[in-house]
């Protein structure tokens, strides 16, 4: 079975998201059997290559809150975070463009290292406060990776990568995705958003009940599972679900 997962590394629940997919799918009897496809998805591709304002202030200015509201939001998404056994430190995050750490996810896909530059690049921005924009940091993590740094800075030295980032970001277009994360199981069950572990595990086995002639579901039609729960962001912010 496939499953492609679309998110940002600035967007907290497609991190969080993250995790929660994850413990669905060890819960999942058929985990040795799936395949993570992860894709390119900017929030706001307008975002300043260096950091010119902290995340709470940034926040504040980009939706229209004071800056203790925005300091209060992120705090319930921190928390959050820490259920799923995740660091958030917003006081120190660098809010920093994204195009070059997915550009680079692309050419760790070609080495089979995607998925490990993926946890690691989310490490990086929530939790150890790196500005995702800086070659050399890019590098370094290219490197915890697995991946040959030199071959790594030719890539980002020039435009490599950016029509693949665009390929990914028209796909999730033309599929209606307007928030991530964005999961999508056997190009027919969508998830959005951060949703429990409990309601991955359950796509999954419905996914895969249909797969094997072990269901009566019928159709071609993308169905979209969703919960009052689940965390999601958008070019408009993100949406923090209480509790």
């Amino acid at each position: 079975m496939n499953v492609d997962v679309w998110s940002d590394f600035a967007c907290p629940f497609c991190y969080i998201g993250k995790r929660r997919f994850e413990s669905g799918l060890s819960r999942f009897a058929h985990k040795d059997d799936v395949t993570i496809v992860f894709r390119s998805f900017r929030l706001d591709p307008s975002t300043p290559r260096e950091p010119e304002q902290d995340i709470h202030t940034a926040l504040a200015a980009k939706y229209g809150m004071s800056r203790e509201q925005a300091m209060e939001a992120n705090r319930n998404v921190g928390e959050q975070a820490a259920a799923e056994g995740l660091t958030f430190r917003f006081d120190t995050m660098q809010v920093t463009n994204t195009l070059d750490a997915h550009r680079l996810t692309h050419f760790a896909e070609a080495h089979g290292k995607r998925e490990a530059l993926t946890e690691l690049l989310f490490k990086a921005y929530f939790t150890d406060s790196d500005n995702l924009c800086d070659r050399e940091t890019l590098l370094r993590i290219a490197g915890e990776a697995g991946l040959d740094r030199s071959a790594a800075d030719e890539v980002l030295a020039g435009d490599q990568f950016t029509d693949n980032v665009h390929i990914d970001e028209e796909i999730a277009s033309q599929l209606g995705v307007r928030g991530v994360p964005f999961f999508v199981v056997n190009n027919k069950y969508a998830v959005s958003g951060a949703q429990p572990a409990e309601l991955f595990l359950e796509v999954l086995e419905k996914a895969w009940a249909e797969e094997h002639g072990e269901s009566d579901a019928a159709g071609q039609a993308l169905n979209t599972e969703t919960a009052d729960e689940a965390g999601i962001c958008t070019d408009d912010g993100c949406e923090v679900p209480k509790g």
